[in-house]
């Protein structure tokens, strides 16, 4: 099967609300400037509505050498990729952050390994078909009312979107291992 691309993922749209396959995203028809427009931010939305597994990744950052004014004592860059940041760690342990810009804000020493999990952008070939089908229906949702003019095709877009949009949630929250509650702490209380 070949693989996704913005072109295929926009012209899968329009074909949603009776549109005809897209041929190039460069035409001046009103799909193509509709799609071409529309496409990143629906895309980008998507990604930080959830922690998507295959969407999440890790750095190490590095320090700027500046110190903040207040609050905090270190400043590190932030990878240019991210989207929306998950946590920062320090030695595997989470740790107090603020986001200024492009800067993450700790208490970290210059001696700490700085490693930020996040949400990055994937190129749409590496896109699981949950995924892929929650932003279709997304896109296709704004067509209806950008092209078609159809409010009611509209609200069932957005209603398929919203219902593909669980079923990926579900189905990627099972990339991870299951994480076991620790259930000591509850048992020493209630035999004391």
């Amino acid at each position: 099967m070949p693989a996704n691309t913005k072109l295929k993922i926009v012209s899968r749209a329009n074909i949603l609300i009776g549109g005809d396959p897209i041929p190039a995203l460069d035409s001046s028809t009103a799909e193509a400037i509709v799609g071409e427009t529309m496409y990143e931010d629906i895309v980008r939305d998507a990604l930080v509505n959830t922690r998507w597994r295959f969407a999440t990744t890790q750095d190490q950052l590095f320090a700027t050498g500046l110190t903040p004014l207040a609050r905090w004592t270190a400043e590190y860059d932030m990878p240019s990729d991210y989207l929306m940041v998950n946590s920062i760690s320090v030695n595997n342990w989470p740790i107090n952050y603020d986001i200024y810009g492009d800067h993450v804000y700790c208490d970290a020493v210059s001696t700490d390994k700085v490693v930020m999990d996040y949400v990055y952008r994937p190129d749409e070939a590496k896109w699981p078909p949950y995924f892929t089908l929650a932003v279709e229906f997304l896109l296709a949702g704004v067509m209806a009312v950008s092209i078609a003019r159809d409010s009611q095709l509209a609200s069932m877009m957005e209603q398929k979107s919203q219902q593909q949009l669980y079923k990926a949630r579900r189905f990627d929250s099972q990339q991870q291992t299951t994480r076991k509650l620790n259930t000591s702490e509850f048992l020493t209380q209630r035999l004391s």
